[in-house]
């Protein structure tokens, strides 16, 4: 085989994996709903395996072999399944858990949304309210909560990876009271008034969302007495009053939804309030395939988008606020302090 032919059947090789790349993901999902993860400790076979989660054998070992093919799974000589590093990280209980976030990413919506993309890029805009005749947002809590349920659980996932790394980034040191704009269930602002024991805190979001709040800043929890949980969408105004106000992982809106948010936290703070974003940017991230993936899906589902440096800071100009700095917070993070100037 010449070099061209076998540079030409790697070429055909890797278009042909990528073309069938959502089976790999559905694959992937199929092991997060299984708990296939769950079902052993260190070793089992097909039939170990299928009796603990309820499938069928053969069907069962196929979807293994399909695990096995990308690292999820090891399988020795004896037909015995063993986990990796990537197998425990699907388990419910695990430090670093990204099942849900794997169920997120896989959700019913996002395999019809998919299937649009070419038009969303001819137009550059999203499909969400042809396909279901309202805001992406509104569609999943109205129509597909239970999926709405996932969205939740994945962020909460997410923040328990990166809410450390903001905590002690952050040097909170001078202020009083903090608020988490659009912060979910509220996983960040508990680790950062964990850390910083001075602090009130308060967690704004929509109303299903902070009425599912972690627990220990609900009532009866350790943290209750120093947080305050407030409905309301940012992107409709900020009714709070705080020395900083942090949004993190939430401006992946069109751009104008954006700015509108920075806007409204600029209109209620008072002058000299810090403003902090925090993003994962498309030149600045360790993992572009992911990145530029999500980029994608924000354009289908919100008319949104993963932001460069300079365009996320354009933006936070653009409200109004005056930015201060740009730096990392963690290894896939970056924050961007501004200010709210005198008026």
């Amino acid at each position: 085989m010449t070099t061209t032919d076998s540079s030409g059947f790697a070429a055909v090789m890797r278009i042909r994996e990528i073309a069938m790349s959502a089976g790999y993901a559905a694959a992937l999902r199929a092991a997060a709903q299984l708990k296939i993860a769950d079902a052993f400790e260190e070793s089992a076979d097909v039939a170990e395996l299928a009796a603990a989660v309820n499938a069928e054998p053969d069907a069962l070992g196929r979807l293994l072999r399909a695990l096995v093919c990308h690292g999820v799974l090891t399988e020795d000589e004896q037909g015995r399944f063993h986990h990796t590093d990537l197998s425990l990280l699907l388990r419910d209980g695990a430090p670093r858990s990204l099942r849900h976030m794997v169920l997120w990413a896989t959700e019913p919506w996002t395999w019809e949304m998919w299937g649009h993309l070419d038009k969303a890029v001819r137009t550059g805009k999203g499909i969400s309210q042809e396909l279901y005749g309202k805001e992406f947002f509104t569609y999943l809590h109205e129509d597909a909560p239970e999926s709405a349920e996932v969205f939740d659980q994945a962020m909460t996932q997410s923040s328990r990876l990166s809410a450390k790394a903001v905590a002690a980034t952050l040097d909170l040191s001078s202020a009083r009271k903090v608020v988490d704009i659009a912060g979910g269930q509220g996983h960040t602002l508990a680790t950062v008034l964990e850390q910083n024991p001075h602090l009130e805190g308060v967690l704004f979001d929509l109303p299903d969302v902070v009425a599912n709040a972690d627990g220990r800043l609900r009532t009866g929890g350790e943290l209750a007495g120093r947080v305050a949980l407030v409905a309301g969408d940012c992107r409709n105004g900020v009714d709070v009053d705080a020395d900083v106000y942090i949004l993190k992982n939430i401006l992946e809106w069109d751009d104008d939804s954006t700015v509108t948010t920075l806007r409204n936290v600029a209109a209620k703070g008072r002058p000299g309030a810090r403003v902090i974003v925090i993003e994962n940017l498309l030149d600045g991230s360790p993992e572009m395939k992911f990145t530029t993936a999500m980029d994608l899906l924000l354009l289908l589902n919100v008319d949104g988008r993963k932001h460069t440096k300079d365009g996320l800071v354009g933006l936070v100009k653009q409200a109004g606020l005056q930015v201060q700095d740009v730096r990392p917070a963690g290894p896939y993070l970056h924050l961007i302090e501004s200010t709210i100037p005198a008026r």
